[in-house]
């Protein structure tokens, strides 16, 4: 959608990922490796079919329902962790508005090699500030050290690190195959 207002149909299409999105935290203690992709792949489609705000309402939600729905200890032990995940979600969403929003959109991405490259940058942006704000500096900042949790640190820290980027590369295979039929569809509403 080119429109720069945020109209019906972009509060729809962001009502809609959300909602995907919640439904995928109830799965959250099964594995981050269901949850996160999706979450991932909603905040890309969500930039590239609607635009940057919408991508950045999912990126503050999503981590405030899934301390609702599904709050891990860590979560509760360092709440902070929130407005970090909400802003690692967002590097994810700019990144993807900066360096893929246009190839997408004009059609010729999905066949250039050059989109998949820029995917994995955009993942790793995310996995790289998420590593250094999360794993690196609050989590062995904030639990304390006689905590229960300090134990399960090495796994935290992998978790809001590795594990994001690869759970963003894998929304970002989701997102290239949705946007693949979407983009169809979209172009047949103009």
């Amino acid at each position: 959608m080119k429109k720069s207002v945020f109209g019906t149909g972009q509060i729809v299409i962001t009502a809609a990922l959300l909602a995907i999105c919640i439904v995928s935290q109830f799965f959250k203690n099964l594995s981050v490796f269901i949850t996160g992709p999706i979450i991932n792949a909603c905040l890309i489609i969500a930039v590239l079919a609607v635009g940057l705000a919408s991508g950045l309402v999912l990126s503050i939600i999503t981590p405030v329902t899934a301390y609702i729905i599904a709050a891990s200890p860590v979560m509760m032990a360092v709440p902070l962790i929130i407005p970090l995940i909400m802003a690692g979600n967002a590097v994810l969403v700019v990144a993807t508005y900066y360096l893929l929003r246009k190839d997408l959109i004009n059609g010729k991405g999905l066949r250039d090699i050059k989109s998949y490259v820029k995917a994995v940058i955009c993942a790793l942006l995310k996995g790289l500030f998420m590593g250094l704000t999360i794993a690196l500096w609050l989590l062995p900042t904030f639990i304390p050290a006689d905590s229960p949790l300090m134990n399960k640190l090495p796994v935290f820290q992998t978790t809001f690190s590795t594990t994001q980027f690869i759970t963003a590369c894998i929304g970002f295979v989701y997102a290239f195959i949705i946007w693949a039929a979407l983009s169809r569809f979209l172009k047949n509403e103009h």
